[in-house]
């Protein structure tokens, strides 16, 4: 709590424990928590699932300064009535940020509570210096027959829940799969909460082979071993399907054309919903894709800004310094098209028909056109990226919409496994 002398007019340092801010990133609000215990700080992102993040802390008299080299951060605030307002930077970009005492907590009345009607394991498997950490959930009696998924998460950094705005849609769904008698076993991924490798150089390929060293595991225990993936993790589901080494596949809003038109559809949608003109979507667009085509190649990365709005040349200049990564080069070219007819493995693909960050026709069709064998193809009407019921399916709703999972879709994808 940050007191005032209302007397003196002296300002004091605020007292150890919870502050909490909200930033706004291009129309998405992020919270921040920093905590502070005797002279140390972390930080916590709960809404992308990042906690702990070890950060230092100087005081001054009448202002703070904690900085989060991890990830390129820092927040710089003087003290007031109850409040430290200041500003949070990362990556040289500015944003006004106010924190006060304690942390909210959302409602998310689908996360799993104790005591559960089956078992929990914590596990462990290598692909080559990585060590991915995770936790296999088994029914009750299980045996070798019983149905297992690997769960492969989306693009990011994210913990084995996949857990965004406190919600925990991998755990809402293991635990639903448990009772009803299917094991799964979720990890964090590489770099990340309790599992340990390089995320500097690492692309979707690497990723797809720490799917596979934990498949290898469940194949020890397991005689019917398959993989659930959302986003990312639905295409690289689908990648081991081609190469024969999962018995099944659960496609979540799979990603089959290239990484290049989705993150091209994605820009093009923000824009519009911030209220750009046409012309204006159109130019952006075509830059960035004039830069992600250089980025393809390994061509030096040059940006055409020139007639844009002030802000929107400044993130092209932002996009370029981020883009340059092996992940990216690897993602924008990843087009599994010609993958699908590979697929022999029974397979389920669901989209939601308000997704903006993958579009749900376009990749189904794909699907339904190229698979040849046995095959469940649904577009989820109502539903968004996230597989929540929604309004509009922009991700600002994210985090307002109490459900985590629509209980329909774990109801279909239940029905699905257990006619295998």
């Amino acid at each position: 709590m940050l007191l005032v002398s209302l007397v003196a007019g002296a300002q004091n340092s605020p007292k150890d424990g919870t502050w909490s801010g909200k930033l706004n990133v291009m129309g998405t609000e992020l919270t921040v928590i920093f905590h502070l215990i005797n002279g140390a700080c972390t930080m916590d992102s709960p809404d992308q699932g990042v906690r702990g993040v070890p950060a230092t802390l100087e005081r001054g008299e009448t202002s703070i300064k904690i900085s989060i080299p991890t990830i390129n951060a820092r927040f710089e605030g003087d003290y007031r009535v109850a409040s430290i307002v200041g500003t949070f930077t990362q990556h040289g970009k500015s944003f006004p940020m106010t924190l006060t005492p304690g942390a909210s907590k959302r409602s998310r009345p689908q996360t799993p509570v104790a005591p559960f009607p089956y078992q929990t394991e914590e596990v462990s498997f290598s692909n080559g210096d990585a060590l991915l950490k995770g936790t296999l959930t088994t029914p009750k009696d299980y045996t070798r027959q019983t149905p297992v998924l690997l769960m492969v998460t989306g693009s990011g950094l994210q913990n084995r829940d996949e857990e965004i705005f406190e919600h925990k849609p991998f755990a809402v769904i293991a635990d639903a799969l448990a009772r009803q008698g299917i094991a799964t076993l979720r990890y964090d991924d590489r770099g990340f909460g309790e599992s340990t490798g390089d995320v500097i150089l690492v692309t979707t390929a690497d990723l797809k082979n720490d799917a596979l060293a934990g498949i290898n595991l469940l194949r020890s225990r397991f005689d019917r071993v398959g993989v659930i993936g959302h986003s990312e993790g639905g295409t690289i589901g689908l990648m081991l399907a081609a190469e024969g080494k999962t018995d099944f596949v659960v496609s979540l809003a799979g990603n089959i054309v290239s990484g290049e038109k989705t993150l091209l559809e994605q820009n093009q949608y923000v824009l519009q919903q911030a209220g750009y003109s046409q012309e204006v979507v159109e130019q952006y667009c075509k830059a960035l894709e004039s830069l992600f085509d250089s980025l393809k190649v390994g061509k030096n990365l040059v940006v055409n800004g020139a007639g844009l709005p002030a802000d929107l040349a400044q993130n092209l200049q932002m996009v370029k310094v981020q883009s340059a990564t092996p992940y990216m080069r690897y993602f924008l070219n990843l087009d599994i098209t010609n993958l699908i007819g590979k697929i022999r493995c029974p397979v389920l693909a669901l989209n939601g028909t308000k997704d903006r960050q993958v579009n749900c026709e376009e990749n189904l069709s794909i699907l339904r056109r190229e698979l040849k064998g046995r095959k469940s193809i649904q577009a989820i009407e109502g539903v968004n990226h996230l597989f929540q019921h929604c309004t509009t399916g922009d991700p600002s709703e994210y985090k307002e919409i109490e459900e985590t999972f629509a209980p329909d879709v774990i109801h279909l994808i239940v029905e699905w496994l257990k006619q295998l």
